[in-house]
């Protein structure tokens, strides 16, 4: 029997492409081989807030999954990952199968942490800036994208992910995720 996991983006177009492999790669790490893993389109969320917003009512419409993920971006919020710490505490006392953890600072950082050669700038740097996306990831999809899906954001994190030890080693909420995936299961 596969294990079902539904992962909140706040952008289901764009960041689909970046968590839906990763889903499938992390859900491998904590020994779920056979989990089949969606990003969640309907209803479409746009944003942090409206994303937040509306978890409860997913993991509601959802609650036939065994994993719902929400995984948006910290965009440099001071306290957003004590924020997600809280809304997670709160829907799994509701029994839901919920997790939420913030990506430093954007989910395509995550992309980036594969290609740390092919940067503009330092990783330290690139991993602090809060406008990441803006900053360093437009030009790198722009210079090393394609055609395919997502701008040939699946093709370039699916070349992230074969180094998943650096990748987790380079951002460390993605261990932590881990963590409390083992732990919920």
């Amino acid at each position: 029997m596969s294990f079902r996991v539904l992962i909140i983006p706040e952008d289901p177009i764009y960041n689909g492409f970046i968590l839906q492999p990763l889903g499938e790669r992390i859900l491998k790490e904590v020994g779920k081989t056979n989990a089949k893993v969606e990003v969640l389109t309907n209803p479409k969320v746009s944003g942090f807030e409206h994303a937040r917003d509306q978890v409860e009512e997913i993991c509601e419409r959802y609650k036939h999954f065994d994993l719902i993920l929400f995984l948006p971006d910290r965009d440099g919020k001071e306290g957003r990952e004590v924020s997600l710490e809280q809304l997670t505490d709160k829907l799994q006392k509701k029994n839901f199968p919920f997790i939420a953890v913030a990506a430093k600072e954007e989910v395509e950082t995550w992309l980036l942490a594969g290609h740390k050669n092919k940067l503009t700038r330092a990783w330290g740097e690139i991993q602090n800036d809060s406008d990441v996306k803006e900053n360093e990831f437009r030009v790198f999809i722009n210079k090393y994208g394609d055609e395919g899906p997502g701008e040939g954001r699946e093709r370039l994190m699916k070349e992230t992910l074969k180094n998943f030890s650096g990748l987790k080693q380079s951002c460390p909420e993605i261990e932590n995720l881990i963590s409390k995936i083992k732990t919920l299961l």
